[in-house]
């Protein structure tokens, strides 16, 4: 046994371990929290551009695992889980670790004498866990749950200050808003698995490539439902309205989520999944008006409005935070406009570049509120 094969696992679990260690041994020792946290994802960090490495050089196998963790079965239909470990999970796992990494590393001294420092490295730590499950899902059914693992954490990180009204309103508001998105994005999952009989990702691709018909008339309903899980972690209109008050959270909280966290979520997916957009789009006779429309089309559409709408609001801003969160909207417009223009390439190019400018961008916003006790007002800096 190579031992490839099996970091993957390691990768996915050293923060979880961390989140877990910290939650039952040293919550309330914020100083060793935060070592433990930033250790786990040093670690996961080295060992996932490792893997990147060899990866650039060797052909692996598409699902880098000797032990699947079988969760479910239903008659012949098995689902396990188990990391899939392709070029673009481990661009992913390579790009979360070392920014996740770099800002819990900012927020060693960021947080530095906050009483809930512990909880707060638990719940990155934790939210690590839950993005680089994501990215690393094999089937339908891990995605969803590691989707809905990172909507949890991100409401426990958004509405860590709930002693505020505005914060625990915030975390709330991303819940409810990504639950309209994720309910679509679920409805999608088990319309695949009734038509095409599989939730593995692989097969589903291989399938779509012999049989570009599998999923019938129902081919276009599928794209646009799956579309609406990104819609919802990506903050795409009309489901944009959690993301520019998510700004409640620590600032660090805003730079994971705003960089290469839970927004990058809804572009990797639509990356991922690329190939249910690539076949003939088939719609049912109630929707035959959509006839010569592809969901690609409305990707795109919609992708520009946010870009465009965003852009706008953007310069009507007077606080810090919120400049920076509509100007997260509008670059997840532009990924997701690429995305709809059959380009995912581009679309994942932006996303890695994006997420270093934007971390930067958040980190140094929140050096200078500290240095100005806490003033988020650009009119009332000086200068």
């Amino acid at each position: 046994m190579n031992y490839t094969e099996n970091l993957p696992w390691v990768i996915l679990l050293l923060p979880l371990c961390a989140a877990v260690f910290i939650t039952l041994f040293t919550l309330r020792d914020g100083k060793f929290s935060s070592g433990v946290s930033i250790a786990a994802a040093v670690l996961a960090f080295i060992f996932s551009a490792t893997l990147f490495a060899i990866q650039l050089g060797v052909q692996m196998p598409e699902t880098m695992t000797d032990y699947k963790l079988e969760w479910l079965k239903l008659g012949e239909v098995k689902i396990t889980i188990a990391p899939w470990m392709d070029q673009l999970s481990s661009l992913m796992t390579v790009l979360v670790t070392f920014v996740g990494g770099a800002i819990q590393i900012y927020s060693r001294r960021y947080m530095h004498g906050d009483a809930g420092m512990g909880r707060y490295f638990a719940g990155l730590s934790f939210f690590t866990f839950a993005m680089l499950g994501v990215v690393m899902s094999s089937n339908l059914v891990m995605l969803f749950i590691f989707w809905e693992l990172v909507g949890v954490s991100s409401y426990m990180l958004i509405g860590f200050w709930h002693h505020k009204p505005a914060a625990a309103d915030a975390g709330k508001k991303a819940f409810i808003v990504n639950r309209l998105g994720d309910f679509g994005f679920l409805l999608g999952i088990l319309a695949i698995w009734g038509l095409a009989g599989t939730t593995d990702i692989y097969e589903l691709k291989n399938l779509l490539s012999k049989k570009p018909e599998a999923l019938g008339t129902l081919g276009g309903i599928v794209g646009l439902l799956i579309f609406c899980g990104a819609m919802g972690k990506s903050a795409q209109f009309p489901l944009h309205v959690w993301l520019p008050d998510a700004m409640e959270g620590p600032t660090p909280v805003s730079a994971l989520i705003h960089a290469a966290t839970m927004v990058a979520a809804g572009v990797f997916m639509l990356c991922r999944l690329f190939f249910l957009y690539q076949v003939n789009p088939a719609w049912p006779a109630a929707l035959s008006f959509l006839n010569g429309i592809t969901p690609l089309d409305i990707i795109a559409w919609i992708g520009g409005i946010t870009a465009l709408l965003s852009a706008v609001a953007a310069i009507q801003q007077n606080d810090i935070k919120r400049i920076l969160a509509y100007s997260t909207l509008s670059q997840l417009g532009y990924m997701v406009m690429a995305v709809g223009l059959q380009g995912p390439a581009p679309a994942m190019f932006h996303l890695c570049t994006h997420a270093f400018f934007k971390a930067l961008l958040f980190l140094a916003a929140g050096s200078i509120i500290l240095a100005l006790h806490h003033e988020q007002d650009i009119w009332r800096m000086g200068g």
